[in-house]
This record gives C-alpha cells, sequence and structure tokens, in this order.
C-alpha cells in the first residue's frame, strides 16, 4: 500500500477528514484538506518530516506509514527478497507446504527474533481473548509505541477541537 494509502486508511480509522488531519499537521484552514487529497492520492509526497506530523496526528508509528509497496506479488517477493538479504529469510518446504524461517542460532537476527515473539504473543492474547481487534490493531499500528508522540497528538487533536468549536 502506497503511502498516501496509508494516509487515507488511518485518517479513516480514526474518523478523521481531510481537513482536521490537515490543520492538525499545521496546514491553514483554508487549504488543509486540499493539500491532504494531494497526498492521499498520491499527486504529492510527504516529506519525512511530515510523515512524522501525520503519524503523531493519527498517533502511529512512522514506520505505519511507510510500509513498502506489497499490493502486487511482484514487489511483495522483491519486499522478501530485500528481508533474505538483511536477516536472513530462508524458504523451505515442510510437508510439501511453503514456509519462511529464519536459521536458528544466528546472533544477527536476534533482535528481530525477539520483535517475531512480541508480535507472536500479542496475536496469542488476541486469539484467545484476553485483547480485542482493536487493541491488537493499536499495538501493531504504534510498535514500537512513542508514548510521546501519542501525548502530543492528544494535545493538538484538543487544540484543534477547541479551534473549531470557537469558529462555529
Amino acid at each position: 500500500m502506497a503511502t498516501g494509502q496509508r494516509i487515507r486508511f488511518f485518517r479513516n480509522l480514526r474518523g478523521m477528514t481531510q481537513k482536521y488531519l490537515g490543520m492538525m499537521v499545521g496546514f491553514s484552514e483554508r487549504t488543509a484538506d486540499i493539500r491532504m487529497a494531494q497526498y492521499e492520492s498520491g499527486t504529492r509526497t510527504p516529506k519525512i518530516n511530515l510523515i512524522n506530523e501525520l503519524s503523531q496526528a493519527l498517533s502511529i508509528s512512522p514506520d505505519a506509514l511507510t510500509v513498502p509497496d506489497i499490493d502486487s506479488g511482484i514487489g511483495l517477493m522483491h519486499t522478501l527478497f530485500a528481508i533474505e538479504d538483511m536477516y536472513g529469510l530462508t524458504i523451505s518446504k515442510i510437508d510439501d507446504r511453503l514456509c519462511l524461517t529464519w536459521q536458528p542460532g544466528d546472533l544477527s537476527n536476534l533482535s528481530l527474533m525477539q520483535r517475531f515473539s512480541d508480535w507472536q504473543k500479542e496475536a496469542e492474547r488476541l486469539h484467545a481473548g484476553e485483547i480485542s481487534k482493536e487493541e491488537y490493531d493499536q499495538w501493531r499500528y504504534t510498535y514500537p509505541e512513542i508514548p510521546v508522540a501519542r501525548q502530543k497528538a492528544e494535545r493538538d487533536a484538543k487544540r484543534i477541537s477547541e479551534k473549531q468549536t470557537e469558529n462555529e
């Protein structure tokens, strides 16, 4: 999913309008919706500082907005090839099923294995009914959680809400 599509996805998930999100990241009320529409449609590409502002406003990790393009089979394959090169991902067959694995004992992958372990634990909590799908999604979209960004986003949202109330 391209960055613009991810912005739209999270904006809709949070129940925000383009204008509201645009104002949260500092665009004027007059141009906020137009600018956000341009980013969401892919007409414009946000620079890293705007990605950071958007992620704070949406209470997500900046990495959630810049996911590689995996919408096509070819794009997904090249993403997996990059993971193979960087992290030692291997493909094999076990009982006639294709499996993606990492070689055990590869010390360079310890932090990645810990991240997978964290993911597996949260997925297990979801399947056991200990957390809701919304809580699981919140964990995924803020991974690794950045409390300062969330606090800033909440303050900004309150400020814009108060400003909109004053204007009505």
